[in-house]
């Protein structure tokens, strides 16, 4: 991987509203300005798109090609410093196909703004392209010298909606070919989405039974770029819900063994698997989460997924979670088991409100208590964090709602990407209808959405 990245990332509600702006039915071009508030990871810089400023009356001059006015750029300039965000020139190519390059114009013009941007944000200027086809292409302008300003082009654009939209830069992230063994897995969906995948960034949070099953099956299908985020070392009782460990694996910190297990088994030629021993707590394992496309929450402490909840929501990464219930009786008769699944995203409910975590809770864990046994004793019977019951069946089952998830997502078959948040009883053999809703009324999360490194992170 490169020493440093940039990407783009908006919601879908931006999207719609810029490519109805910039798709004419005149077929000419046409240009606007945006806000965008950073996101900063270990090596990707991502300006998250959040504010549309459609021109007005006078604004710009559209024939065949389009130019702006200065004051429709000052009032840009205006927005963007009484609100603390960047600024973003967009405009249209509408007879492109895919990732746009620059004509010498659209160099010129960018150009020529990028230093008064910067002066007055202190954030770069960023030049964005809509293709004909609805692909997005775009570039960062950097300060490397005084009064110089250099073009870095973005490795992909991703949209985060109903479903996740991805494009990716083709110089930047490269395409492969599908392996001999990923002939049935290309077979499913074709080869334009295998590529895509192959070139999206995942993140696993938690190297546990449902992450392990994760990170197989991600390995399996084809990805290339997987972080394993955990801090904990195999242990005896782990054996019996690892699928990548065994005997001799005690001792050794779960992250390692699983990567090592990956690289026995992954179907590319070319997989970048990264250990991070830190919990995503850590401001390396934030860094890192920072950095992916798709995260997927194999957690089950409320700390972990509050931080999350809130890169989900701030900084527009979708995180796929799930989580096993299992109730026992005094005689160790099993009561109930439950397991559920759920995309944390834009327009849909957050964490917190679909019941996954307590905030109260977080600050509990914080302090220590939740590894304290006397506070945990003192904890009503039946709490989640009083019980540590699960099977190595219930974590398949769970880690495979979650891939189904994801693959909903993203892959969209027949525009079908939203299965609902899921809740499966095995005791019953039932699934309660799936929960279509949004977050709850005054949700901090959902008041969160495209804020980036502006929200604090806790």
């Amino acid at each position: 991987m490169s020493a440093a990245e940039y990407g783009v990332v908006m919601p879908g509600e931006v999207d719609i509203a810029l490519q109805s702006h910039l798709t004419r039915a005149d077929g000419q071009e046409d240009i606007c300005f945006a806000l965008w508030a950073p996101s900063t990871g270990q090596i990707r810089k991502t300006a998250i798109v959040r504010e549309v400023l459609l021109p007005g009356r006078g604004d710009r001059d559209v024939h065949g090609n389009v130019s702006f006015n200065a004051p429709y750029f000052q009032r840009a300039i205006a927005e963007a410093m009484q609100k603390g965000m960047g600024i973003s020139l967009l405009h249209s190519h509408p007879l492109g196909r895919g990732w746009q390059g620059m004509s010498l114009d659209d160099v010129d013009t960018e150009r020529a703004i990028a230093a008064p941007t910067f002066g007055a944000t202190e954030l770069p200027l960023l030049g964005m392209t809509l293709s004909g086809d609805g692909k997005w292409s775009a570039r960062f302008w950097n300060k490397v010298a005084p009064r110089e300003y250099a073009r870095n082009w973005c490795r992909s654009v991703r949209v985060v909606g109903d479903r996740l939209g991805i494009g990716f830069n083709p110089a930047l992230a490269k395409v492969l070919d599908a392996t001999d063994r990923q002939i049935r897995t290309v077979s499913s969906w074709g080869p334009e989405v295998q590529a895509d995948f192959g070139r999206m960034r995942f993140c696993i949070v938690g190297a546990g039974s449902v992450g392990g099953f994760i990170a197989e099956a991600l390995a399996r299908m084809g990805a290339r770029f997987i972080y394993l985020i955990d801090f904990d070392r195999v242990e005896t009782h782990n054996l019996d819900r690892l699928c990548y460990a065994n005997k001799s694996d005690v001792g050794h910190f779960k992250v390692e063994v699983l990567d090592r297990y990956l690289r026995m088994i992954a179907t590319s030629d070319t997989l970048e698997s990264v250990p991070i021993i830190k919990s995503v707590a850590d401001p390396e394992g934030l860094k890192a989460a920072l950095d992916c496309d798709v995260i997927f929450s194999c957690v089950d402490r409320p700390w972990g997924r509050h931080i999350l909840n809130q890169i989900a929501y701030a900084h527009l990464i979708p995180v796929i979670d799930g989580g096993i219930s299992i109730r026992v009786g005094k005689n160790q008769t099993m009561k109930a088991a439950d397991w559920r699944s759920h995309v944390a995203t834009v327009g849909r409910k957050c964490l917190c409100c679909l019941g996954q975590y307590n905030t109260g809770m977080v600050q509990s864990e914080r302090e220590g208590l939740l590894d304290d046994p006397k506070y945990i004793n003192g904890l009503p019977d039946g709490h989640p964090y009083k019980t540590h019951e699960n099977v190595f069946a219930f974590s398949m089952a769970c880690a495979s709602d979650m891939m189904l998830q994801f693959l909903a997502y993203f892959v969209n078959p027949v525009g079908y990407s939203n299965m609902g948040a899921r809740v499966t009883h095995f005791v019953g053999g039932r699934q309660d209808d799936p929960d279509f809703e949004g977050c709850e009324p005054n949700c901090f999360f959902a008041g969160a959405i495209g804020n980036g490194d502006r929200t604090l992170i806790c």
